[in-house]
């Protein structure tokens, strides 16, 4: 039997972790158990989880349902490919997806990670508007800020300058870019930034195959908040232009933003959606990319066939928590808990407001955000939220909650302490 150590020894020496380095790199807490909203440590340690694991477990660690439904599967076969074969979970989720999304979204198909799902919500706008005698409209439009995975083709449609995937920018697809929304959930529509969209569209509409974008929040790229109306009016424009609207939900969705997805915030539904982490509860990967008949036929015509097939897509486990972890949300009156959830984070951020540190403080749901002048050293500043007992990830000059939707006021409090304590030794 390995003692800690050993395992974190061995960890620091065989793993790779995510925007890690290998020589120097960052510290790494042992997981032994997760319960609820906690993890615990092999040291004893028990943190409180303001992370959900980057943003999907939104019932909380090891919960009975989606426990039960995964065993229940398990039994029964644990996988099957997905071409010529099908299963009851696959088609209870496509069904459950259909009827809560919006209701022009009635094709599904299944992938294996939120990135892929955005692969494959490119490859779509591309294939459709192949099948419609348009092969030159490949490229797309995206938002500076934005952030939509690290694949290939998603890292292409992420911020190009400011981004995590810069470095790539040689070796990506050249799409069209345009200014970030301006923030400002309540702030008034600006129509110079409609006029941007409007004629980056008649310059190159020719070209454009798709407009990306994640509706209301900016997550990875910052944590912006904006005026939903803006997506309404750039709707008008893709239909003006012949251009697909694509909407990338991946952290928006399943109650985060306050609403059961971002686009019911709007009056408008896009023609391609991707949903991923918290589709499962945060148990396992799967995402998924919606779209309306007329992407799904049009690629369909004259035996038309869409080119992407995951080994593991559909995977039945996968499906089954995703099943289950559904089933769970629609127990949840999600604007009256999320509104609490709200509540209770602006309360526990709001000391935070007299530090010299903070730039500003923003809520919108699920999230909760203290924005710094200056960035903070992740290596330094974790284990210093270890010690007070939370799992708080910063980035760049963000310290931010996106915690479990059944967490408790009274920890939502021992987050916003920590995050306060924090702050108050960093420089400013």
């Amino acid at each position: 039997m390995k003692t800690q150590q050993e395992y974190l020894d061995l960890d620091k020496q065989l793993l790779w972790h995510p925007y890690t380095s290998m020589s120097k790199p960052s510290p790494h807490f042992l997981v032994e158990s997760a319960s609820g909203c906690e993890i615990t440590l092999s040291d004893g340690r028990i943190l409180i989880d303001g992370m959900s694991s980057w943003w999907s477990v939104i019932h909380g660690y090891n919960h009975p349902a989606i426990n039960s439904a995964i065993q229940h599967q398990l039994a029964q076969f644990s996988h099957v490919m997905f071409g010529g074969l099908t299963h009851k979970p696959a088609i209870e989720l496509a069904e459950k997806l259909i009827a809560i999304t919006p209701d022009d979204l009635q094709r599904v198909f299944l992938s294996d990670s939120g990135s892929v799902s955005v692969e494959v919500a490119l490859k779509m706008a591309i294939q459709y508007w192949n099948t419609q005698g348009k092969p030159n409209k490949q490229r797309f439009v995206s938002p500076k800020s934005g952030y939509h995975g690290d694949t290939f083709a998603a890292m292409s449609v992420c911020d190009p300058e400011n981004g995590m995937h810069n470095v790539f920018n040689a070796a990506l697809t050249q799409q069209f870019f345009i200014s970030p929304p301006p923030t400002g959930i309540h702030e008034s529509v600006k129509t110079a930034y409609l006029d941007e969209i409007k004629e980056t569209f008649q310059q190159h509409h020719q070209h454009i195959a798709g407009f990306i974008i994640e509706p209301v929040v900016q997550n990875a790229g910052g944590m912006r908040f904006y005026n939903p109306q803006y997506l309404n009016h750039i709707r008008t424009l893709c239909d003006e232009f012949d251009i697909l609207l694509i909407f990338d939900e991946i952290a928006t969705g399943f109650g985060r933003t306050g609403k059961l997805f971002a686009t019911d915030h709007t009056n408008i539904c896009p023609d391609i959606m991707c949903v991923g982490k918290a589709l499962t509860g945060g148990y396992m990967t799967l995402a998924a990319t919606l779209t309306n008949n007329k992407v799904a036929l049009g690629i369909s015509a004259n035996d038309g066939v869409f080119m992407h097939g995951p080994t593991f897509m559909g995977n039945s486990l996968a499906c089954a928590a995703a099943n289950a972890s559904l089933s769970l949300l629609s127990e949840y009156n999600i604007p009256e808990k999320i509104t609490q959830l709200e509540a209770w984070m602006r309360e526990a951020l709001a000391p935070c407001t007299h530090l010299e540190q903070v730039k500003e403080i923003r809520c919108l749901g699920g999230i909760g955000v203290v924005e710094l002048k200056n960035a903070v050293n992740l290596h330094e500043i974790q284990p210093k939220f270890v010690e007070l007992g939370v799992w708080i990830r910063p980035f760049g000059k963000l310290i931010y909650l996106m915690p479990p939707y059944v967490i408790t006021k009274e920890q939502i409090q021992t987050l916003g302490n920590a995050i306060y304590h924090v702050i108050s030794e960093e420089p400013c």
